[in-house]
Formats: C-alpha cells, sequence, structure tokens
C-alpha cells in the first residue's frame, strides 16, 4: 500500500498561520465565528483523544461529546501569549475532561477521588504496556509505568468494578434462553420465620402447667369460647378468662426473655 502524500510545507504554514490568526483575534475579541472555525479545525484532535479513552465501557459517541466540550473549554482558556502550541495546551485539558466524566458520572459506588483517577490510568496504561511488550504486564511492570505501589494497583483494580453494575434481568450466559441473574439468586424463605416463631413459642409454653396449655390449646387452636372451656375442665368462664390471660403474660414475658437472649449472643 503506498503512503499518502505528505501535505505540502507551504500548506501546512499556511494552516498555522491560520491557526494562530484565529487564536489571536479569539482571545482578544471573543467572537464566535473565530471559536466555531476553530472547534471544527481541531475536531478530529478531540476525537482522537476520545478513542484513547474508549476502552473503559462508555459509548464512544459520549466520549466524543465530552471531549469537544474540553476542547471548547481549552479555547476559551487559551492564551496565545504562551510560547505554546495549542494542541500541546488543548490535549490535556481534554483528557482532564475525559477524566472528570468517567470520574463523576461512571461509578455506581462512591470510591475515593485519587483511587478512581487511578483505576482509569490503569485501563489505559496496561492496553499500551500490552502493546510495547507483545505480552500481558505483570502488576510490577505496570505499578512501575504507573509509578505507584502494587498495593494502589490491585485497589485500582478492584475499585474499577465500581463503575458498573450489573442488570438483575441480564442473562448469565449467551444463550437466548438463558438465565437471569436475579433467577439464580437466593430469596428469603418464609417457612424459616415461621419455624423460628414456633420455636420461641414451643420454649416459651414449657414455663406454663398443664392445665394452662390445655386451656390455650382449646381456646387458641380448638376455637372454643371461655364458656365451653370451662364446662369441659370444671371451671367458671371468669375463672378461664383470668388463667387466659395469666398464660398469656407468662408467654410474652418467656418471649421477650428469648428475644434479649438472641440479642445478647
Amino acid at each position: 500500500m503506498t503512503a499518502p502524500a505528505a501535505a505540502p510545507r507551504g500548506r501546512k504554514a499556511h494552516d498555522d498561520r491560520a491557526d494562530a490568526a484565529h487564536l489571536r483575534r479569539y482571545a482578544t475579541e471573543r467572537r464566535p465565528e473565530d471559536r466555531d472555525w476553530l472547534v471544527r479545525r481541531y475536531l478530529p484532535l478531540a476525537r482522537h483523544v476520545a478513542a484513547r479513552y474508549s476502552g473503559g465501557g462508555e459509548p464512544i459517541d459520549d466520549l466524543e461529546q465530552v471531549a469537544a466540550l474540553g476542547l471548547v473549554k481549552a479555547i476559551d482558556r487559551f492564551d496565545p501569549a504562551r510560547e505554546v502550541s495549542f494542541s500541546s495546551y488543548a490535549v490535556p485539558t481534554i483528557a482532564g475532561e475525559l477524566r472528570r466524566h468517567f470520574r463523576d458520572h461512571t461509578w455506581t459506588l462512591r470510591v475515593p477521588r485519587d483511587i478512581q483517577e487511578l483505576a482509569v490510568k490503569v485501563t489505559r496504561v496496561e492496553a499500551a504496556l500490552q502493546l510495547e511488550l507483545g505480552r500481558a504486564p505483570t502488576a510490577t511492570e505496570l505499578a512501575e509505568r504507573l509509578d505507584c505501589s502494587i498495593e494502589a494497583l490491585l485497589e485500582a483494580r478492584d475499585a474499577a468494578g465500581a463503575n458498573r453494575m450489573s442488570s438483575l434481568d441480564a442473562p448469565v450466559s449467551s444463550e437466548d434462553e438463558g438465565a437471569s441473574l436475579a433467577e439464580l439468586l437466593g430469596a428469603a424463605d418464609e417457612r424459616l420465620e415461621h419455624l423460628e416463631r414456633s420455636m420461641t413459642v414451643d420454649a416459651a409454653l414449657e414455663h406454663l402447667s398443664e392445665r394452662d396449655r390445655t386451656i390455650l390449646r382449646l381456646r387458641f387452636q380448638d376455637e372454643l369460647t371461655q364458656a365451653a372451656i370451662g364446662e369441659r375442665i370444671g371451671l367458671s368462664q371468669m375463672h378461664v378468662s383470668r388463667l387466659i390471660r395469666q398464660a398469656l403474660a407468662t408467654l410474652r414475658e418467656a418471649a421477650e426473655g428469648s428475644d434479649d437472649l438472641r440479642e445478647a449472643a
């Protein structure tokens, strides 16, 4: 394949002079048409910087919009009096805007800012280092390139999982009829709560006499009236009513004592 011919020197010099003219005029007069011209001129540069951050899972269209915003900020802040080219100033400004986007808008869980920024660097530097070495870099090599400790590197890698949340409706496999994550998660078993209540009641009933347990069974399980219970065991209705109140109070005290023991444990 034949390499494309380089642009003539005269054309490049003309473009540089045009850039400088628009930058100087915008810095002093703030004419919108100059800024629009500069945006169109340097938009390919912004898109190139955005592409370097495309491995983070964000749609490239969103990244290009963020990069364009960074470009506009660079144009607004650039001082032509400084002896630096506009592209040298614009690239770190655009990159900073992209890093802020990842830090502020793509993290599901709150992670310290320095760890967020390191996590973004890890993704970018690891890909570049893999191309350079022809293999996956070790943690030591990556930490040296990032000028950080291995502990900080590992923490940043763990934190990188916090910028995405998996949907419970997402299938766990590539099969069309695969089960979703929600279908595989455990759920509260109501029978366990019922079993716990039954065990609490059984333990509390041990504090009652056989007669009191019989009265409660006839009243709440067999659903007999107090008068019917009195006839069956040879007591008056008033006496049965008093025994039921006393038995329920004893059960309540026993149950509350069991709760206190569980909390203490």
